[in-house]
């Protein structure tokens, strides 16, 4: 794209883009947050709606709808659980389970937004599948792929820190020697697959990690 957002997919009604960290998905408030990776891609195709959303910090796949109702059909996959997602992470010390479900309910912070926490009173249900495909020698971190079967505000990087796993440069939920490993969150949205919807065909997508 001529605004330097890397395109991995466009048809007649999606736009997949990989983001880049430290971009906004969309606008947040105030006019110093208007660059965002949405106003970027309808520069180029004036009719892209937001689906979904990544954090700021976050890198990887995004998907966008051309016209409302691929925008309503690609929203109600989601909710439905009929998108799958993979993420890629690196996270402090060493995670000894090769695979393990993280099953927290999760809910604003809201004193302290915009944090979210753990809540086993009023919390929402929220579920993570973790699978841990490298760990480092010295045992101070662990590359991890990550399904989030929920998609809660900040549920992954509110998990792995409830679990002892804060991901590197997480400058929200990670200690600052923590926060001081990586120069950015290493968490990455890496590999999505779409239904077939409104006859475009299913999709499968891997946007590779550059950490």
């Amino acid at each position: 794209m001529s605004n330097d957002l890397p395109l991995m997919h466009v048809d007649a009604q999606r736009i997949i883009i990989h983001k880049p960290a430290g971009l906004l998905a969309v606008p947040g408030r105030g006019e110093d947050k208007q660059d965002c990776a949405w106003h970027r891609v309808r520069d180029v195709f004036a009719d892209a709606l937001v689906v979904h959303r990544l954090d700021q910090a976050t890198s990887g796949l995004l998907v966008f709808a051309r016209g409302e109702a691929m925008q309503r059909a690609l929203s109600d996959a989601f909710a439905q659980r009929q998108v799958d997602k993979r993420y890629e992470a690196v996270v402090s010390g060493r995670v000894d389970r090769d695979q393990f479900d993280i099953d927290l309910p999760l809910i604003a912070d809201w004193p302290n937004r915009p944090r979210q926490k753990v809540d086993f009173d009023i919390g929402k249900p929220s579920l993570t599948r973790v699978t841990v495909v490298a760990r480092d020698p010295q045992g101070q971190s662990s590359r991890l792929w990550l399904e989030p079967v929920t998609g809660r505000s900040h549920q992954l990087r509110v998990h792995l820190m409830a679990c002892g796993h804060p991901i590197l440069g997480d400058t929200l939920y990670a200690a600052e020697e923590v926060q001081a490993q990586a120069p950015r969150l290493l968490l990455h949205a890496r590999d999505l697959s779409l239904p077939a919807l409104l006859g475009e065909a299913a999709l499968t997508l891997h946007c590779p990690v550059d950490f």
